[in-house]
């Protein structure tokens, strides 16, 4: 019996720390709907959470260390709504409705991804995101690579280190979705998709060809 427990003391302490964690993202996530980051305090996202500051201190350091927690972890999640291919084949309505869904999930917590990712935001949050799209985009391209073809007018493109276009696009993606923040979201998720997928779709248009 006390190896039993000694064995499931570890896994039970996980999810009581998984818990504790989604509850305060939760709670600071409420709290930037309502105020800017910079006037949430320690005391404001424990209180909301039904957790001691003490608890929030076991955690993290500061607020603006779980905004940078909760955020990256979102992102994660953001990245899966990118478009899965960057080839002709690719449907133009899934990919504007994955891009679609990239930027609605944005403008949800417009707050906390305005705050980390403008002039005074957060430099990990920036690279994780960075990071993140490079690594989503450079498999996405990848995959076309081999796929398909390639035809005589994107072999500029395509004989370059697959991580240089990834990286560049997904800056580009990083600065659209900043600059579109910072602006208040004036225009919809469905117009950003609309805009922004003839941008991919040109850069890296592969079309198939038959194997020779």
């Amino acid at each position: 019996m006390a190896t039993s427990r000694a064995s499931s003391t570890p896994a039970s302490g996980d999810r009581r720390v998984r818990r504790t964690q989604a509850a305060l993202a939760r709670a600071l996530l409420r709290l930037v709907e309502e105020q800017d980051l910079s006037r949430i305090t320690v005391a404001d996202v424990a209180e909301l959470a039904g957790v001691s500051r003490s608890t929030f201190y076991d955690h993290y350091r500061d607020v603006h260390e779980l905004a940078e927690a909760a955020c990256t972890a979102m992102i994660d999640n953001l990245i899966e709504a990118l478009p899965g291919d960057f080839d002709v084949a690719d449907p133009a309505e899934e990919a504007t409705q994955s891009l679609e869904a990239f930027f609605a999930s944005l403008a949800e917590h417009a707050g906390l991804y305005r705050a980390l990712l403008g002039p005074q935001g957060s430099a990990r949050v920036a690279d994780h995101i960075r990071h993140r799209s490079t690594v989503a985009i450079q498999e996405r391209l990848r995959e076309a690579v081999e796929g398909a073809g390639v035809p005589e007018r994107a072999r500029a493109v395509l004989e370059l280190p697959l991580d240089v276009p990834a990286a560049f696009t997904a800056g580009a993606l990083i600065g659209v979705a900043a600059e579109w923040l910072r602006g208040g979201c004036p225009r919809s998720p469905a117009e950003m998709a609309a805009l922004t997928w003839p941008l991919f779709h040109s850069l890296y248009r592969i079309e198939a060809t038959p194997p020779s």
